[in-house]
Formats: structure tokens, sequence, C-alpha cells
């Protein structure tokens, strides 16, 4: 929707187009997966669309939005800082940074795919524009954890991987060591690793690393899990591989445990999916607690914040490489910002699950040769197939708790 709409003349001035509801989508496509999806709708015809799919919180999120309603419907959808500060400050008392963040997360992304369509232009030149001709993807191969997955698996899914095309791969190669059996079946502990399991991960990086080849970026992923101890032995048994980065090695609540990993290895560290907002990356800017971000953009407070994040990075020479956050609508959202920042490393995907977006948007984004390519769709680029919805919605409420991961 271009100059057309824009020169109408029966068209409302700006500043008397108002939101007229918020409306959640859960789809759930792959198994044990549910993509939660936020549309914004305007009395100008105009629909918006966001994402802040997670992994256990669906019902929350979808309570969220509606009960953000009363902050957003009625306001101008071109306000975009203006309701991002108002939904954040509003919900002050619960901590604005994770849940809150989420919920502003998905309006985010949807207003400023509104306000393109409205100018008839993709996000990416709101932003700046592009900086680059596309965006080069790192993608994954199975984890060490996944039941009955050996390293032969992962050799044949990273040499695959290579001859697809993609320019990095990300792995965790530790296998879990919670106990999952047994009458208790309570929180998820901290982890101390064995000095058997880090042998098996060291056993796994290396054939990867030699079916890949010495100069392939490879990356590892703790997913958080580990104490200092352990995280520093991990860390230091693999500095022979050449990581592009070793991921959260530590749970994300205590800097002062990651400064003791920085402190006692000599691998690139990389965190930020789970921090959010620009509040949470402050302290890992001024002490240089690692070499890459990766915050997710349906987590941390959408566009709005994801931009921002990148921009506090750069001045410290410290990479971004936005966490791929589960569904097609996030991974196009990261995508417009990081067709814009000088600082990008690569955008995180998981290709093999590129099939199943397009059974849900339309039309699908533009991949090949390892990179996502831009197109001049304004807004986002794409919407939700609605005539798919009928066979992949789901009622939140009525989930099984699955865990994905």
């Amino acid at each position: 929707m271009g100059e057309e709409f824009w020169n109408d003349p029966k068209r409302e001035k700006e500043g008397d187009v108002k939101i007229t509801d918020l409306v959640s989508y859960v789809v759930q496509v792959r198994e044990g997966l549910p993509w939660t999806f936020v549309e914004v709708h305007t009395d100008d015809g105009l629909t918006g669309l966001g994402e802040c799919s997670d992994y256990r919180s669906t019902p929350m999120l979808v309570a969220g939005i509606e009960a953000a309603k009363p902050l957003v419907v009625g306001q101008d959808p071109s306000h975009i800082e203006e309701i991002w500060q108002r939904i954040f400050h509003q919900y002050s008392t619960m901590n604005g940074r994770g849940y809150i963040s989420h919920i502003v997360s998905g309006i985010d992304i949807a207003l400023w795919d509104i306000r393109g369509q409205a100018l008839g232009v993709p996000v990416y030149q709101l932003l700046g524009g592009p900086v680059r001709p596309s965006v080069p993807l790192y993608t994954h191969i199975q984890d060490q954890w996944y039941e009955g997955v050996k390293i032969a698996d992962a050799v044949q899914a990273a040499r695959q991987t290579v001859a697809d095309g993609y320019g990095g791969i990300k792995t965790d190669p530790f296998k879990w060591q919670r106990a999952r059996q047994g009458p208790y079946r309570g929180a998820d502990m901290v982890e101390r690793l064995s000095p058997k399991a880090i042998a098996e991960a060291i056993e796994w990086m290396d054939a990867v690393r030699e079916a890949v080849g010495p100069d392939y970026e490879l990356m590892v992923d703790a997913h958080g899990r580990f104490d200092v101890a352990s995280a520093i032995a991990a860390g230091r048994a693999l500095e022979h591989v050449k990581l592009i980065w070793y991921e959260e090695p530590v749970p994300p609540e205590s800097f002062q445990a990651l400064r003791q990993v920085r402190e006692n290895t000599d691998i690139p560290l990389c965190i930020g999916e789970r921090h959010f907002t620009r509040w949470d990356y402050i302290p890992i800017f001024e002490q240089r607690l690692v070499d890459y971000v990766m915050p997710d953009v349906a987590w941390c407070g959408g566009i709005s914040e994801l931009r921002r994040i990148a921009a506090m990075a750069e001045p410290y020479y410290i990479r971004f490489s936005p966490h791929d956050a589960l569904g097609p609508v996030s991974i196009m959202a990261g995508f417009h910002v990081c067709m814009t920042a000088p600082n990008l490393y690569r955008q995180e995907c998981l290709h093999t699950w590129f099939e199943d977006f397009k059974k849900i948007v339309t039309p699908m984004f533009d991949y090949h040769d390892g990179a996502i390519w831009p197109s001049d769709r304004p807004g986002l680029g794409i919407a939700l197939n609605h005539d798919a919805l009928k066979q992949y919605q789901l009622d939140p409420w009525d989930l099984k708790a699955r865990r994905f991961r």
C-alpha cells in the first residue's frame, strides 16, 4: 500500500488515525512449538503484524496482550515510541524487563509494520536504510542433548549445512546433566559438568570441526546452564576448536559469575537472549563482559529496542547478532534491523524451519545463498495467512505443558 493510499484525498489526515484493536493468535505448525502473533488493527484499514513467541509462556503472553488493550486502543499508531514508553512504564511494578518487554515487543513490531505500510516503504528504510545488500545467517545442527542423536548425525548435518550455503553453525555439545527420571520433577538446577561430560562435548566438537574444515565459523551454546567452575573448565577445553563464540556459559542473573568465566578462559563470549531492554545491556558493555550480544527482537522490546541495543554495542566495537525468536515474524523483524546495523555479525535462524514458515505467512521472505534478501514490499513485507489459521490455530488455555528444549 504505497503512493495511491497515501495520496487518497478521502484518507483522514495523520493524527486522526487510531488503533481499534489488538488481536492475538497462537499457531502451532511444529509440535511443541507454539508461535504467538499479535495484530494491531486501525480504523484506516491497515493491520500490523508482530510476534512475541516464547517457549513456555503462551497463556501469559495472550493475557498480557489483552491487558494492554486499554493502553493502546485509541492511540495513534504512528506514535511508536510513545506507546512503547506507555506500556513499559505502566507495568513498572512488575519490572518492565522480561514478561512485559515480551508484550511490548509484539506490539512494537506491529506498529513498525503499520508505519512502513502507511508510508509505502520497507521498515529498514525507516531505520536509516541498508548498509548491506542482504543479511547473512548462521544456523543450527542437532544438539547432543536430543535423545538418540549421535555424533554421526551432527557430522552429516554439518556437512549438509555447509553445502546449503550457510556460513556458520551453532550447536550445544553438552549432554543434559539434570535428572529427568524418578518421582522428583522440580525446577531445573544449575548444572555441574563432570570430566566425562566435557570429554564427550569435545569429541562432538572435534568431529564437527573436522567435518566443516578449519576456517568454517562454529559456535557453542551452553544455554546458561553451568556453575562457574564447569563453565571455565568447558571453555578452556574448547579453546582449540577456534570458536566464534561460547554462548551463555553461566545463568544470566549474575554478571559476577560471567566475569569470572571471562577472566579465566581465552575464548570469545556471547550472551543476550535472556537480557531485556537497553538497561540490562549497560553493565555488559561498560564492563566488556562479552564479545558478541544477541538480543531477541520478540523479547527485548521489539524493533525499537533491538536497534537501540545494536547502536549501544557499536561504540564498544561489540558485534550484534540477533537471537532467533522462534517464528517467521520475529525473524523478519530482526532482519529489518540487521539490514541497517553496521556492527552485525550474522542473524540466527533455524533454516530447517523455513518450510514451516511458508505454511503460515505470505509471501515468504526471500532466502538463498545463506542469507535473507530484502524486497520492496512495505512494512515487514509479510502477513499472516488467515486461511491457514483454521488448521494450525490453538486455544492458548488448552495448551498442554510441553518442553521444546
